[in-house]
């Protein structure tokens, strides 16, 4: 019976010291975060095709798994943006300190993406988003000539 109460002493102890020091972790989380926002490095080429290559093998993956490729495609846009808006504040370093907002890293995203996966898995991508991709592929590079 003794030895019970020692141990129900110990554990109300430890639940107490836990509780104690919640608010410590929390506000220590918080500081990290907030000092993280604004240490803030802009995303390099290694960087973007990290992100590229990946958003390139979800596409590749969902579409064998036979999810709807637009969708899919949205998914792997959406968290190319994300990833640079959250962990580089939507600042490309090729770019200079310029920050792009969503709608232009998820178009950027989305062109970079479908680029990288019909290199994975040409064979996955439909015909008419292959054929819009090489249409902007040579405005671009038509673009850039002049």
């Amino acid at each position: 019976m003794n030895n019970r109460f020692h141990q129900k002493s110990i554990l109300k102890f430890i639940s107490i010291i836990f509780l104690l020091s919640m608010p410590i972790i929390e506000n220590s989380t918080i500081n990290n975060q907030i000092k993280s926002k604004n240490n803030l490095i802009a995303a390099s080429e290694k960087d973007l095709f990290l992100y590229r290559q990946m958003g390139a093998s979800y596409l590749c993956i969902a579409s064998k798994a036979e999810v709807d490729f637009i969708k899919g495609l949205g998914i792997a846009s959406a968290t190319f943006t994300n990833v640079i808006i959250q962990k580089h504040g939507g600042v490309i370093k090729e770019l200079g300190d310029e920050k792009l907002d969503n709608k232009r890293l998820y178009n950027a995203g989305t062109f970079q993406i479908v680029g990288s996966a019909l290199k994975i898995c040409p064979e996955s991508i439909p015909k008419d988003i292959k054929k819009e991709y090489e249409k902007k592929l040579n405005q671009f590079i038509k673009k850039n000539k002049k």
